[in-house]
Formats: C-alpha cells, structure tokens, sequence
C-alpha cells in the first residue's frame, strides 16, 4: 500500500537553534525540488507510480522450471491435513477467483525502500501479532496497532534522523508453524493448534479439524483490514500535525507516553517552522503516510491462489501481502517454500537462527536473489543476545565475501522465549540485549543495521516481563491475550523505539 512517507529528514532534526533553523530550510528546499529526482523517498503522489524495479527478468534463468504450483513437486513442512480434498480445491478456487490484496507496483516500490534500509539511507519498524484471530478482529485493535506503529516510527525517524519503512505483521499473519503436530493435555492428545486459517485454538476435537473455509474467512478479513488501513494512511489520520493524538489513552499517565508527548511536541513546532519556509506544497507529505503489510510465507496453498501474473512486467507477484518471509523451520532449499518464494516478484524476507551455516546461507540468498538486486532480500536474524553475538560475525563474513546485497533485520522475540508460571513469555531485558548486540556486531563488522521485527501489540497486555511497564512475573495472568506467542505492549515497543532512535544517532555520529 504506497502511500505517502510521512518522513522528511527536515523534520528528523530540526529544532529552534539558528544552525538547526538553516538546515531546516535547506531541507525544505530540497525536499520541494526532489519531485524531478529518481531516487526521491520522500515524495510520492496519495497513489504512488509504480517503481520500475524489478528483482529479476520474467526471463530469468532461475524461472526456467518455476510455475505457480511448482512448489508441489517439492516438500512442503508444516502444511495441515484437510480431511475433505474436495473442500480444500473449492476454498482455493474461491479465493483465486477473488482480487488481489496488494498489488504489484506497491511491492516495487517497497523493494525500493528496503533497498535504501540496506544502504543505511532507511530504517525498518516491522510489527505486529504473532497471529491475528477472528475472534480478536475489530476496528479498534487494528487502529491501535497502527498508531503505535506511527509512533514508534515518529520517535526513530526524529532521534534517528532517517526515513522509516513502516510494516505491519498485519492482513495475513494467520498461520503458525508449530514444533509438533499433536498437543498432549493430560490424556487427550488432539492436533495442534496452527492458526486461525486453519483450525480453531479450542481444545476440542471438532475445533481442531483443518477447515478450507477458514481460508477464505482469512482472506475477506484481510481485505477488510487493509481497507481500514488504507484509509487511515490516506485520509488524514496519519497526519504529522496529529502526532499527539496518536498517543494510546492507557499511556499517557507512562514515562514511555510522557516522552512520547515530549518529542510530538517538538515535531509539531518543527512542523510549524518548515511550513513558514513555504513548504505548504509539501502539504500531502505531511497528511499521508507509506504503509506495508506482511506475514509469514507458510501455508503454500493461500498462497498460490493469490498469486498474480503482472501485466507490465511479466513477473508473478504473491498478492497476499507486500513482504512474505520464509519461517526458521522452513527455509530448506531444497523444499516447498524456498520454490516458490524464488520466482515471486515481491520483496522476500528469511529468518535464520544460529543454526545456519554461513555457506548454507550464501547458497540460500543465491536462490531467493540471484540476481543480488539491492532490497530483494531481508536476512531476519533470530538467536538471543548471547548467541547473536558469537554466530552472527561469521554470517555477515560469509555474505560480505560473497559480494551480496541483503537488508539485515533483527527478529529479537523469538529467541528469548522461556516459561514462567505455565505461560509463554520473554524478558524485556533480553529483547532488548538483543537488539543492542544487533547494533554492536553490525558497529564492529562495518555492516550496516537495516530495521527491526517484533511480536507487539497496541493493547495494553501483560505477556512480556519488564521494560518501563514494570510486568512481573506475577501480573503475566493479568493480561495475557495472545492465541501464541507473547507480545511487547505498547509501553515495551515505545521504549523499544527510544532505544533503536538512540543507537540511530549514535551510528549517524560516527558516520
């Protein structure tokens, strides 16, 4: 969904100072003329021109063999058993015969900015649930999570002083691949839970029966969010001059809302003063905002029926979101995932733990970017602090020898999972060790840091322990929502920002 960027380096660092007053006009300056520059961030028009970017040629050698469906001659883990085939072939159909949710010029131009992030010119905020539910969907939990996106972006692109690619795990993140297929709960032992596209988290026996229908319920509930979400971007709710609003009414009594408060307060006066410069023709920029949405790339036939052949370029783009990724567990080369993520057109990511062989991982971005076109791909590392540290030199070692281009992320949730009292939770402490460790490997291999991907929430939870929040061990019964995994609250994810701004400007300073 390209929209337009609500980031302009003016308002990233302008303050009231008579050198900070100069560089802002010099900004708006720029920023006014760059229109008729090919490489502009800044300026899109409300429904942005597609980019001429392209991964790779329809012709490519790699597509020789490659179909829509040529992933079913390969092996495909975590894919759930449908009891009833001819059920499942009518669900697809239906779904095939639907519109696309993204399209094709919107995952150029978003290639486009992961390709900046990769470069150092950008920064990616990628959050959201670690599954969206139906019973949990409604206008006010996406708005919430929008808006805490917006802000998290806000408060890295003024400490930062870069743009900020702003993706939600959102319209899409349905289906969880799981570490066995049955649960066991005493006696009973039933197939496990893998999301609500696929069957029900009831511990009963008819909820958790794979139903196609599910698929198509997954597909009209995207659409509807992507509708919200749209028109949030573009009908003045991400308005700059809104920033106060955007605060979540649980946090503004929080030290995270009252820093928050803070810093929109100084936007809204940098804004003020850029606009006295005659920016006014900047007005869109300041009223809309780009935003993306993603999910993992796991059951393969939704998927397929949602990928498009487009007509001006040639290439089959996956329209069920803008950024797919391939998970840990099944990113095999030679399985289901990998073939089909090779020959879409979108924007791809891979998560990889410390498990990864450094020549393994070379071989995987030759298939997944064979043509090593910058903001193809993501390498979304996931290993706890401690472990990131000691494998991750090697990885980037690997792929810096190999003459590759990827947009490095730091995934800090899903290796710092424990349990606490019978619940799945994560420390604070440890998540953000993790990141920290993410910006002190890149620091000393001279890579560059491109974004950050978290499991949060807008709502105000209690699944994760510590931060600004002060969750303890004892609150997690409180306030623990989540069909899965345990999410950062918005206070969490707000200081999580803070901290990532800060390492931005330190990173800046040294450049």
């Amino acid at each position: 969904m390209v929209l337009l960027s609500s980031s302009i380096r003016s308002g990233c660092s302008t303050g009231i100072t008579r050198n900070e007053r100069l560089h802002a006009i010099h900004n708006a300056r720029k920023a006014s003329t760059s229109r008729q520059q090919k490489r502009s961030y800044a300026l899109l028009k409300a429904v942005a021109e597609p980019s001429d970017s392209v991964p790779f040629a329809s012709s490519s050698e790699h597509l020789s063999e490659w179909t829509v469906d040529s992933w079913k001659n390969f092996t495909a883990l975590q894919q759930p058993s449908y009891p009833d085939k001819n059920a499942l072939d009518k669900g697809v159909a239906e779904i095939a015969s639907m519109p696309p949710l993204v399209f094709a010029g919107e995952c150029r131009t978003l290639q486009d900015r992961l390709a900046a992030a990769a470069r150092g010119d950008a920064f990616i905020v990628q959050g959201g649930d670690c599954a969206e539910s139906f019973d949990q969907f409604n206008a006010n939990r996406i708005r919430d999570l929008y808006r805490l996106i917006l802000q998290m972006s806000l408060v890295v692109m003024y400490g930062g002083g870069v743009p900020v690619v702003k993706i939600g795990r959102l319209a899409g993140q349905f289906a969880k691949p799981r570490s066995a297929d049955l649960e066991k709960k005493g006696d009973v032992e039933l197939p496990s839970y893998r999301g609500d596209i696929i069957n029900g988290p009831e511990f009963t026996p008819e909820a958790r029966i794979p139903d196609p229908q599910r698929l198509v319920k997954a597909y009209h509930q995207s659409a509807a969010t992507l509708n919200l979400v749209r028109g949030f971007s573009t009908g003045g709710y991400a308005a700059l001059d809104r920033v106060a609003d955007w605060n979540l009414d649980f946090m503004s009594n929080s030290d995270e809302g009252e820093a928050y408060l803070d810093l929109a307060k100084r936007v809204k006066e940098a804004l003020v003063f850029v606009k006295a410069c005659g920016a006014q023709e900047l007005s869109t920029l300041f009223n809309e905002t780009e935003f993306f949405v993603s999910h993992e790339c796991l059951l393969l036939d939704y998927e397929g029926a949602l990928t498009r052949v487009d007509s001006t370029t040639g290439l089959y783009y996956g329209c069920s979101g803008h950024f797919l990724w391939c998970g840990e567990r099944t990113r095999q080369l030679d399985n289901a995932h990998v073939e089909y993520l090779k020959g879409i057109g979108n924007p791809i990511g891979v998560k990889v733990s410390d498990k990864m062989d450094p020549s393994e991982l070379v071989a995987l971005i030759a298939a997944l970017n064979p043509e090593n076109t910058p903001g193809r791909l993501a390498v979304i590392v996931r290993m706890g602090a401690a472990k990131l540290r000691e494998n991750f030199p090697r990885l980037i070692q690997a792929v810096q020898e190999a003459g590759q281009t990827v947009t490095w992320v730091c995934d800090p949730m899903h290796g710092n999972t424990e349990s606490c009292n019978g619940y799945k939770t994560r420390r604070y402490d440890n998540v953000r060790a993790e990141v920290e460790a993410f910006f002190d490997v890149h620091q000393e291999m001279g890579s560059i840091p491109g974004g950050v991907h978290l499991e949060m929430t807008g709502d105000d939870v209690t699944e994760c322990i510590g931060g600004g929040s002060s969750v303890s061990e004892t609150d997690l019964d409180s306030r623990y929502h989540t069909h899965c995994d345990p999410r950062l609250n918005a206070e969490q994810a707000l200081e999580m920002a803070f901290y990532v701004a800060s390492r931005l400007r330190e990173r800046r300073k040294h450049d």
